[in-house]
Parts: C-alpha cells; structure tokens; sequence
C-alpha cells in the first residue's frame, strides 16, 4: 500500500503550539519552509547575477522575509479557493479550512496580516521593483483556479514563482534587461519540473477529484516530461549567464546544478509518493546551487 504522506502533520515543536496558532502556521505552511526557499531563490539568483550579492546582502534578507510572508499569503488564498477540493485528496484533507478546524473569517484575516509584512518589504525596493512586484497580484490571484482549466497549471505556477527574477533585477539596478528575462524563463521551466515531480503524490486522488496537473498529462513519460524541462531550464540560464559574462567559464558553474538535476530525474519513481516529495524538496538545495553559479558569475565580472 502506497505511504500518503499528509502536509499537515502535528509533530515536534509544532505540536507543542497551543490549537490554534498550530493551525495558523500549518495554513501558511510555516512549518514546511520549503515553498518559501523556492519563492525566494529566483530573486537571489537576480541580485547575484547582477553583481550586487555583497554590496546588497540586506536585500537579499528582504527578499527572504518577503518570500516567507508572500508564500504563506498565497498558500492562505490558495487553500481559501480549494478548501472544497481538499477534502476530496488524501495528503490535504486535514488541513485547517478543509477540516474545518478553522474558520473562513479567520483565513481572511491571517491572509491580510501576511499581506501587510509584504507591503513592508515591498516598500524597501526601487520604485521600477515595485511595479514589477505588484505587477504579480493578478498571476498570483489567479493561479488556484489553473487546475480547474488546463492541465499545467504546473507552468503558471511557474509564472508566479519565478516572479522574483524580475524584481530582484530591477532592485538593484534600476531596469529590467535580457539577463533577468532569460533568467526568468529558466526558472519557469525549473518550477514546471519540480512541481510536476511534486503532483506525482496526488496522481490517484487528483483523478478522482477532476483536479488535472501536469503529471496527469505526462503519465507514463513523467521523467522524461521533468527531463525536458529540466533541460530547457539549463540551457536558458546557460544564456542569461552568458549575457553578463561570455566565457566558456561561466557556463561550467552551471555543472553542479545540472548534475543535481540529473540526479532527481535518474532514480525518480512515479508510483513512490514519499521518493516524490524527497526529489521535490532537494530543489531548495539546487537553487543554492544555482545561486552560487550567479554569484561567481555575476562578482567575476
């Protein structure tokens, strides 16, 4: 029988947390940091390439809490839109609205004070960063009703959570030019890649729900389908990395992320949930990888 692995589950310290702040943090996913590592990586990786990593660390920290609020904002809004479907997927039906543990009011609430930690940080960038980052609000707002749509809502997902690149550009230097664009394009194509190797958990419920994902399409050829784009992702940033710096050298820092990507298509195992969810969260490390690329590119020029 295959192991469904929840992603609401009361263990160490969050047990210890009295009911309702327990539920608080599990609805914006505070105790599973690792869609908040993701959100951020991409506008890292934008100040790094740009050469601004050291001069601008205390940006770097803003896109950090940025990334924390925002995320936990967006998996509140995101669960406000599919508390019905939940209740129908083994691995989210005990989250807080789909169990009903807690209340409608209260989500808007939380939803809004996450909100406002955005507006601060939000504040702290350049006036062309704030305009590329409110820009976000209609892809973001939107992104809940993809599975109801198409079958990928995985690249959507992938608009949104590469949003970062665009911003973090612009933050630092003042414009938005061909290597945050390019930049931006691989990271879609990394978020459609690791979050279809995510939806490989809810094959079976999702079919039984309507729900459609990528992984639903691509079926059999799942690996292949997250090699491909696994690919694209490295030749596009391949370019953007060539665009600041056009060496043979620069292109080689690329190696250790291409090989960790490697990695996770080599031993993926569609019918292994638990595999699933290991290979998807490994990707925090890759974007550490990606970013130590761009900052020995982005500092070396």
């Amino acid at each position: 029988m295959e192991t469904i692995v929840p992603d609401s589950e009361g263990r160490g310290l969050l047990a210890r947390l009295p009911g309702r702040v327990r539920d608080l943090v599990q609805l914006a996913r505070l105790d599973r940091p690792i869609g908040a590592w993701l959100l951020f990586w991409p506008g890292a990786w934008a100040i790094a390439l740009a050469g601004r990593a050291i001069a601008r660390w205390d940006l770097i920290l803003w896109f950090g809490l940025g990334a924390v609020a925002m995320r936990g904002a967006g998996c509140v809004y995101n669960d406000i839109v599919d508390r019905d479907l939940d209740r129908r997927v083994a691995r989210t039906a005990a989250r807080p609205l789909a169990s009903g543990r807690l209340s409608l009011k209260m989500a808007w609430g939380w939803l809004l004070t996450l909100s406002l930690v955005g507006l601060i940080v939000l504040l702290q960038l350049e006036r062309t960063a704030q305009i590329m980052a409110l820009a976000s609000i209609a892809p973001v707002a939107a992104y809940p009703f993809m599975k109801r749509i198409t079958w990928w809502p995985q690249a959507w997902l992938g608009i949104v959570f590469s949003w970062a690149a665009l911003v973090g550009w612009p933050a630092v230097t003042g414009t938005v030019s061909a290597p945050a664009l390019w930049l931006y394009a691989g990271s879609i194509l990394w978020v459609i890649g690791y979050d279809t190797i995510y939806a490989l958990q809810d094959i079976e419920d999702d079919a039984l729900a309507g729900v459609k994902s990528s992984a639903r399409a691509l079926g059999d050829h799942a690996r292949g389908g997250v090699a491909g784009f696994y690919l694209g992702a490295t030749l596009l940033w391949g370019i953007a990395l060539w665009q600041v710096r056009p060496e043979p050298l620069a292109l080689a820092g690329l190696l250790p992320m291409a090989a960790h990507l490697l990695w996770q298509v080599a031993g993926l195992r569609r019918e292994d949930p638990a595999d699933a969810l290991a290979r998807f969260r490994s990707n925090r490390f890759a974007g550490l990888l990606m970013f130590l690329a761009c900052f020995v590119v982005g500092t070396a020029t």
